[in-house]
């Protein structure tokens, strides 16, 4: 099997996503940390998100060999465990979990390969897709903060009618909506999450696909998805996956750093920030 990875830098600060590679176990992810809404700061100065994301990465690049796991392996165990530990982090460091404005969080793609299969666990908006030898794409993974990010751009625009002109000025505008939408992580109406909340457990999604014909597997966080021009449908991951095969994972992610260098108060890209951290792999046999 050949591992292409690349995680990038965003705009911010800190690079909140993160890389898992446990060869041991055959496990591979993708996180996308987010910063609590109420600032936290770490002894070095890390945010929530960034924080969070590696907790969870070097959970599960830790793990032992599925042997050595009393009781066997469970993928979705593993994911329920490393948000037991960000939990317990998050109250050692005078969080209030009761809170969801204060709580630091993390979106996941994570697989576990098998001679026979593939089973994977996912929260968020990271996102997988399968390629198969016949070349067909098959979106895995469903983005679940897709529903709430269209009411944020929504806004967005608004505040580009009304004439605000600078990013600093819109993101401003759009604060009251990003606020109300990180209210309802980990509910009917939200998203999920791993925030340390307990309801991770219901609102996680995992499975299991059969490796029949399937040739590559793409992990990716939301800032690698392709920009969308207002009016135009971006094509989702299954442009994305062929954005890949033509230009491999780091060349596709430069293209997108280069565009929006070219749009740095987000306008003809309708987005949050001039560029989100860019973390990807791509699983090809």
């Amino acid at each position: 099997m050949r591992i292409d990875k690349i995680s990038l830098q965003g705009s911010n600060p800190w690079n909140e996503d993160a890389l898992v590679v446990n060869e041991s176990l055959q496990l591979y992810g993708v996180l996308d940390g987010a910063t609590s809404l109420l600032p936290y700061r770490g002894a070095g100065g890390e945010t929530g998100g960034y924080l969070a994301s590696r907790l969870a990465a070097d959970y599960w690049n830790g793990l032992p060999s599925a042997e050595a796991v009393p009781g066997g392996f469970s993928l979705r165990e593993a994911v329920l465990a490393a948000n037991a530990r960000l939990r317990a982090r998050m109250e050692e460091c005078g969080i209030d979990v009761t809170r969801k404005d204060q709580l630091w969080s993390t979106g996941l793609a994570l697989v576990r390969i098998l001679p026979g299969g593939i089973e994977y666990a996912q929260a968020g908006d990271c996102m997988l897709a399968a390629v198969y030898a016949d070349g067909a794409v098959r979106v895995v993974t469903r983005d679940h903060v897709e529903h709430l990010d269209r009411v944020s751009k929504a806004k967005w625009r608004e505040g580009l009618a009304r004439g605000l002109a600078s990013k600093a000025e819109l993101w401003e505008y759009v604060r009251p909506v990003i606020t109300a939408n990180r209210m309802k992580v980990n509910t009917p109406e939200g998203y999920s999450v791993m925030n340390g909340e307990p309801e991770l457990a219901e609102t996680l999604e995992y499975g299991r696909i059969n490796r029949i014909g399937l040739r590559a597997l793409l992990l990716v966080t939301d800032g690698l998805f392709p920009p969308a021009v207002e009016g135009r449908e971006s094509g989702g991951m299954e442009k994305l996956a062929a954005r890949v095969q033509e230009q491999g994972l780091e060349g596709y992610a430069r293209s997108l750093v280069e565009i929006e260098e070219a749009d740095p108060e987000c306008r003809t890209y309708i987005r949050l920030k001039k560029s989100d951290d860019k973390t990807g792999m791509w699983l090809q046999w």
